[in-house]
């Protein structure tokens, strides 16, 4: 398991030699690895609108990331599989590790305020669609379950569709077929009795149209006048008549094939649409967490602008040791900080941002299982 930090310091001469002695060591001690987080230069504003941005970015961020753990979990139970969602076409931690800002999508040039509404709206969008499109998707999945179940289960209960043609049946102005169900065992029995059970059937109309393991279907012919009789009959032999309609059967096929040909459409377009914002909202999570790089940094480090983002790989058992080497070489940077008030944890799942460190720190806590 792998952690990503994304930490933020400023550019004066002991950070740097700082970051310069952190890159040289994590490798052999810590087994991670340290890659260059660019951000681009943003539009500071005033102080009071970047407080506030900084105000509506925890709370973005937590959206954000809802969104998108719904997204990808939604895709793998739509697809039944497991699949890696990928970003600009490589995978989320490749992603993140080579992140470049898009600016055609978020212009540098607006205020921080605009970028975030326009994360904000692209967000509550995908939100919005998202209840949308999953509703409909399963509404005609399970309308589809429905009438397969339909066609399941014993031949007492199941649909007759391919087991009973319409030539096998005697409709007529004075007489009737009917399905009776018969166990296997009970096939003798039923040759013997049943041309007795009402004087009013006809003789040797009698014909096994379909049978599995367990039983068989028969068909027989009597006057419609005795039918009740002749059923209540059947019941105390312990045989059973399957009511059966062949309109009805042959509506409810025509209704399953017009299901799946629509679920199998809504497939395609539900899987091609998640795929894509999969990869939109994890792109604009992953833009956020920039602007909060940037305006925390503003406002922690000050103007003008000078600062280094960094993010750090690091294998997860190493992370304790890895927090404390940070401790102590930007130590600097808050002269009342100590290691062990630094050595905190971040129990929730996401890029958090910690309660406190001497230089900025955002934990990527991702378990890429959740977006795969």
């Amino acid at each position: 398991m792998r952690d990503l930090w994304l930490i933020s310091v400023p550019l004066d001469n002991t950070s740097v030699k700082s970051v310069e002695k952190l890159k040289h060591i994590i490798g052999q001690t810590y087994r991670a690895s340290c890659y260059k987080f660019t951000i681009p230069d943003l539009k500071v504003g005033i102080l009071d609108s970047l407080l506030c941005v900084s105000d509506k970015l925890h709370t973005l961020d937590t959206l954000t990331e809802s969104v998108m753990k719904k997204t990808c979990q939604c895709m793998r139970e739509v697809m039944e599989q497991t699949e890696n969602v990928l970003a600009n076409g490589v995978d989320m931690m490749n992603y993140v590790m080579s992140f470049q800002w898009d600016k055609a999508k978020y212009p540098t040039t607006l205020p921080l305020s605009s970028l975030v509404n326009i994360i904000n709206k692209e967000i509550s969008q995908v939100e919005v669609e998202l209840k949308s499109r999953s509703a409909a998707y399963n509404n005609v999945n399970a309308s589809l379950q429905c009438l397969e179940r339909t066609f399941e289960g014993s031949l007492q209960t199941c649909s007759l569709n391919g087991m009973v043609r319409k030539e096998d049946l005697v409709v007529s102005e004075y007489l009737t077929s009917l399905l009776v169900v018969v166990s296997r065992g009970d096939y003798g029995n039923w040759e013997r009795k049943y041309e007795s059970l009402s004087k009013f059937v006809v003789p040797r109309s009698s014909r096994k149209l379909y049978e599995d393991g367990e039983g068989g279907i028969f068909s027989v012919t009597l006057f419609k006048r005795d039918v009740y009789e002749f059923k209540a009959k059947v019941q105390e032999s312990k045989f059973t008549v399957r009511e059966y309609c062949f309109d009805l059967e042959e509506k409810q096929q025509r209704e399953w094939k017009e299901l799946s040909i629509h679920r199998k459409e809504q497939y395609g377009m539900f899987v091609h649409w998640l795929k894509v914002n999969c990869s939109q909202v994890f792109k604009a999570w992953i833009h956020l967490k920039a602007v909060s790089v940037f305006v925390e940094s503003v406002l922690r480090y000050g103007l003008p602008v000078n600062y280094q983002a960094l993010l750090l790989q690091s294998d997860r058992k190493c992370s304790a040791k890895l927090r404390q080497e940070l401790a102590s070489l930007f130590m600097h940077l808050d002269p009342t900080a100590t290691v062990s008030e630094t050595d905190v944890t971040c129990d929730i799942p996401g890029l958090c941002q910690q309660d406190y460190f001497s230089y900025i720190c955002f934990h990527v806590n991702i378990n890429m299982q959740d977006f795969s």
